[in-house]
């Protein structure tokens, strides 16, 4: 089964160096996580999967990487300084901050008191000061969002690229929010990455398209190994609706916390160029905003020559933590050998496996079992697959145990047997290969092994 409880992915993270606290050393930083030596593959794999299905594989969607640090009016006029807020309430008793939607019962979560304060917003952009002056022309935000940069280089990307609709941009990226209340662990938190798209196409069509976008991505997470009885889709309310989008679908999966949103899928309808469009007053009355005077270009498109108009947007918006958490979830399981002893293991898919496979030599201090195993190792390393591992505790067992616990999907073995050349032994310059999932063992020749691991990974 999968992971039932955080606090079995915690202590795995913390354990074998996928994810720790930041600032642990002076007593933590809440709501902020530093990713360690597997965390980070673990991280990159799932990025690069992402980017392959969404880039690569579309000739219609280009990539960019913007900027962090935002002008103040790129948020003004996206809605974001009036908009971007939750309600939060204060504990009069133990004072305590917490999000109103949090709460159960109207109750503090630390002290049960009921004495809470009215609910009040509070908008979650961090702010920072851009230059040596601190005034109000210094300041800029961290943006809350990818989505931004993509909509302020739209004129960029049409004038370099000339695009036809429809055609796609797409963005990974850390973003930053101010949360009231960080909680389950990298679920929600202050800093974090996306993996966002935006999706142009010509109003009237953009209903079939939004579809079309919750049925792709849906289908790609269970590509990355998440159950489908885990999964489910949910349409927004009316009430549950952000100030931009016409509708949004969330792709909920159950972490141990519960069903919580793993990605939304958007129809942002032509709002946001709308917003950033100089002089667009009908965007800017229903959004009650000024309208754009500051803006020096107009963010249309001519479809047919001549005609202009603003595209609408459909934005498959992933968070890259939370979707790190899915994966660790729905890959943790501990299992009951026959010898009534358990083990935990990761059955992650292999694209996203921090280590592809471990070279383990049965002897530690046998040079010749040393050098063939390092030399079979940086053969495997060459074809650019991932990440290698040397593994020399001496112990085969525990290596096999602290693999099946990282995720590894191979560990292959480097034996006396290996470094015979004599025709009689008929296992003669072979090595064993272990798979992780189901334990079993063969034996193939070493001048197959390359073979064998590309065809695995294939």
């Amino acid at each position: 089964m999968a992971a039932q409880n955080l606090e079995e992915i915690i202590s795995l993270c913390k354990r074998r160096g996928f994810i720790f606290q930041s600032g642990e050393l002076y007593g933590g930083l809440q709501g902020v996580y530093d990713y360690g030596p597997l965390g980070v593959e673990l991280k990159n794999n799932l990025k690069a999967a992402w980017w392959k299905a969404n880039v690569y594989e579309n000739d219609n969607i280009y990539g960019l990487d913007s900027s962090i640090l935002a002008q103040k009016k790129i948020f003004f006029y996206s809605g974001h300084e009036t908009t971007f807020c939750d309600q939060m309430v204060d504990c009069r008793k133990c004072k305590k901050r917490w999000r109103v939607d949090h709460l159960v019962d109207a109750r503090c979560e630390h002290c049960g008191s009921q004495d809470l304060t009215e609910p009040k917003p509070f908008n979650m952009m961090f702010k920072t000061i851009v230059g040596p002056v601190e005034d109000q022309d210094s300041y800029a935000y961290l943006r809350p969002e990818t989505a931004q940069g993509i909509f302020t280089n739209f004129k960029n990307i049409m004038d370099s690229l000339s695009p036809k609709l429809p055609f796609g941009v797409a963005q990974i990226g850390k973003a930053f929010r101010n949360e009231i209340t960080p909680r389950n662990f990298i679920f929600r938190v202050r800093e974090f990455e996306q993996m966002e798209i935006e999706f142009f196409v010509k109003p009237g069509e953009d209903e079939p398209w939004h579809q079309e976008w919750v049925e792709r991505r849906l289908t790609w997470w269970k590509a990355q190994g998440l159950s489908e009885k885990r999964l489910t889709l949910s349409a927004q309310g009316p009430e549950e609706l952000a100030h931009y989008a016409k509708a949004t679908v969330d792709i909920l999966y159950q972490f141990p916390h519960g069903f919580e949103e793993l990605e939304g899928v958007a129809n942002r309808t032509d709002y946001d160029l709308g917003s950033h469009t100089q002089g667009q007053a009908q965007v800017a009355i229903q959004a009650n905003v000024a309208v754009n005077k500051d803006s020096v270009h107009k963010l249309t498109v001519q479809d047919p020559p001549g005609k202009h108009f603003i595209p609408y947007v459909i934005e498959p918006s992933a968070g890259l933590d939370r979707g790190v958490l899915a994966v660790l979830t729905e890959a943790f399981h501990e299992e009951t050998l026959s010898d009534d002893r358990k083990r935990i293991v990761l059955k992650l898919k292999p694209h996203l496996a921090p280590i592809k496979a471990a070279i383990i030599p049965l002897k530690r201090n046998e040079p010749a079992l040393v050098e063939t195993a390092q030399t079979i190792k940086h053969s495997l390393q060459r074809l650019g697959l991932g990440r290698i591992a040397y593994e020399d505790t001496g112990n085969i067992g525990k290596s096999y145990r602290r693999h099946d616990e990282i995720g590894t999907p191979l560990c292959i073995t480097i034996d006396y047997d290996t470094l015979c050349t004599t025709e009689e032994n008929e296992k003669s310059g072979t090595v064993t290969i272990r798979e992780r999932d189901s334990m079993a063992q063969k034996r193939i020749p070493v001048s197959e092994l390359i073979e064998y691991i590309q065809r695995f990974y294939r």
